[in-house]
């Protein structure tokens, strides 16, 4: 395992940021820690980097413990979300910092930022000032000179955060193209779990320091391992339930459970998809107060008389209209009993 932390705990003013979290990432591995603001990810990525002491537990690298390894020393490379891109040096100057640091000869500096700025995307940049560069140009910068030490661990902090939405979704394809490319090691971290599903191989959810889920992005999405990680995910059906046999007992009515699902007092997570929308008369009454246009599909915003609210995906076509009232009915294919 390239990289291991083994109850690494971290406090501030008494209370643990970082609350003895283990964790593993194995070599050419992509792991994406996702989390809300103060669940402790960006810690952990300085923890790694030898940015921030452990108040307990250890990490290593290689099987090599790093507690008084200076970050200097460790071998990885950390890249923020706001680039921190020199602004008195051009951009070939910006790429060949960690050679020239690590005392790289001169012909061989010009060769490495070269091939790096080919690989980027900005063939012919080096002599570029990065104040003329856009925000995706400067990422791309910031990019290049965290690899070109060829460090054995790459860490990305927020590393598209400060782009817009379009050029995050194509930077983020490039991303995982390059990393495959080099067969890169990386520890990101982010809040938007579009961006972490996307470039991840697996994704690590913190909450208040610890880790509450960790799995391949598609196994974290269609098994959420609680109501804060379903919730997270943007799922906003989650109920308590009694589960039996075949359906559970919620606040919606009786709702169909996939088969062998664990009984008892139960979480209860029903994807929008499982929402089906039918005549007023048939299923569960419910009024429809908002629609929000996602793109491929129209979230639609239901209201029961006594329960909490619903939210259904629906074609645009077939969905229905604000203040109109619909029955709905549930897909146990489509429903989810949390842990």
């Amino acid at each position: 395992m390239l990289l291991s932390l083994r109850g690494a705990t971290v406090r501030f003013g008494g209370r643990a940021v970082l609350d003895a979290v283990d964790l593993e990432v194995a070599e050419h591995e992509i792991v994406c820690v996702l989390g809300p603001s103060g669940s402790g990810k960006s810690t952990l990525l300085r923890v790694v980097a030898g940015l921030q002491p452990l108040d307990s537990g250890r990490v290593s690298l290689d099987g090599r413990d790093q507690a008084g390894v200076p970050a200097h020393r460790r071998g990885v490379g950390l890249m923020f979300q706001d680039h921190q891109l020199f602004p008195q040096r051009d951009v070939g100057g910006n790429v060949a910092f960690g050679l020239r640091m690590h005392g790289a000869p001169k012909r061989q500096q010009a060769e490495r930022v070269q091939e790096l700025l080919d690989l980027v995307g900005l063939p012919g940049a080096a002599r570029r000032s990065v104040a003329a560069l856009s925000g995706g140009e400067q990422q791309r910068v910031a990019l290049a000179r965290a690899l070109a030490p060829s460090p054995r661990l790459l860490m990305l902090d927020e590393p598209l955060g400060q782009l817009d939405r379009s050029l995050r979704e194509r930077l983020v394809v490039e991303l995982k193209e390059l990393f495959g490319r080099l067969g890169t090691t990386v520890l990101a971290v982010t809040h938007d779990q579009g961006e972490a599903f996307a470039l991840a191989d697996r994704v690590v959810v913190m909450r208040d320091g610890r880790i509450a889920q960790s799995g391949t992005p598609l196994e974290v999405w269609q098994r959420p391992a609680d109501a804060f990680v379903a919730r997270f995910l943007g799922f906003e059906n989650v109920v308590e339930a009694t589960v039996g046999a075949e359906a559970a007992d919620t606040p919606w009515g009786k709702v169909p459970v996939p088969e062998g699902a664990p009984q008892g007092t139960r979480t209860l997570l029903v994807r929008p998809a499982g929402v089906r929308l039918v005549s007023a008369d048939a299923g569960l009454r419910c009024t429809v107060t908002a629609r929000t246009f996602k793109g491929t599909h129209v979230a639609v915003h239901l209201q029961p008389e006594d329960a909490p609210r619903l939210e259904a995906a629906c074609a645009l076509r077939s969905a229905p209209e604000v203040g109109g009232e619909v029955g709905v009915e549930f897909d146990a294919a489509e429903t989810v009993v949390l842990g």
